[in-house]
Formats: structure tokens, C-alpha cells, sequence
């Protein structure tokens, strides 16, 4: 029986922590003027029906590895698709040469550095590698 409950207890809490998301954060160099964005703003810049940030910026976007956690719970919680949607989404947009998908970069660590380096530049992050080279534009 003692075995039983600690094999359910064990069995608990690895079902937990893989349902556990991090905390996603959609960054924005400190010269955007956008101070913050909707999820439809975003999921609009992410999905290609917009080019250009509220404020007329133009968007350059970032995004994470397709084998990044982060990438497909970023797509869920911003858009409403999966990552495998919102690639074959970006295909069918570039197929008919009306836009670029969203540079892929390989960690948080590059798509912030990325981020910083130009003002255009949007991009998301687990909100625990924010700090003052980028701006929190929407917290997901």
C-alpha cells in the first residue's frame, strides 16, 4: 500500500511539472514607441496580417527553435495555433511573396540580443531572461 501512494505521489507530480509553462514574455527594443501590445496585436504581427507595429514601425521578427517548449506555448497563448500551424501559415506567406517569416534564432539569449540591437525588433523570451536591454511589451 505505502509502495502504491508514493508511486501515485511520484506519478503526480512529474504529470504536474510537465503541464507547468513557463512564464512567456513578448520583448520590444527600448526605442519601440509601442509601450505595450494586445495578444491581437501580436498574434496579428505573428500570423503575417500585419507588417508594421501600431505606432507604424515597421516589425522585424524573431522566433524561437521549432524544438523549443517555448515556441509552441508562445503560438498557443498568443495565437490561438500551434507553432506547425503558424509555420504553415508563414509558407503560404511566403510562397505568394508577401512576407518573411520570423528569423529563427537558437535561445532566449539570442532572440533578447537580437531584440536589443534594432529598434524594429520584436521577439519572446521566458520572462526570467528579461532584463534592461529589452522592454516588455506583453506579458502572455
Amino acid at each position: 500500500m505505502h509502495k502504491t501512494i508514493a508511486t501515485l505521489t511520484f506519478a503526480a507530480l512529474a504529470l504536474g511539472s510537465l503541464s507547468a509553462t513557463a512564464d512567456i514574455v513578448v520583448i520590444v527594443n527600448p526605442k519601440n514607441a509601442a509601450a505595450s501590445l494586445t495578444a491581437e496585436q501580436v498574434s496579428a504581427i505573428y500570423l503575417g496580417s500585419a507588417t508594421n507595429f501600431p505606432s507604424g514601425g515597421a516589425a522585424t521578427l524573431s522566433d524561437q527553435p521549432e524544438s523549443a517548449g517555448i515556441r509552441n506555448d508562445f503560438y498557443q497563448k498568443a495565437t490561438g495555433r500551434s507553432s506547425a500551424q503558424a509555420k504553415a501559415t508563414w509558407a503560404r506567406i511566403t510562397f505568394t511573396g508577401k512576407g518573411t517569416p520570423p528569423k529563427e534564432l537558437k535561445s532566449d539569449a539570442d532572440v533578447k540580443a537580437f531584440v536589443a540591437g534594432d529598434p524594429n525588433a520584436i521577439g519572446y523570451i521566458d520572462s526570467s531572461a528579461v532584463d534592461g536591454s529589452v522592454k516588455v511589451a506583453l506579458k502572455l
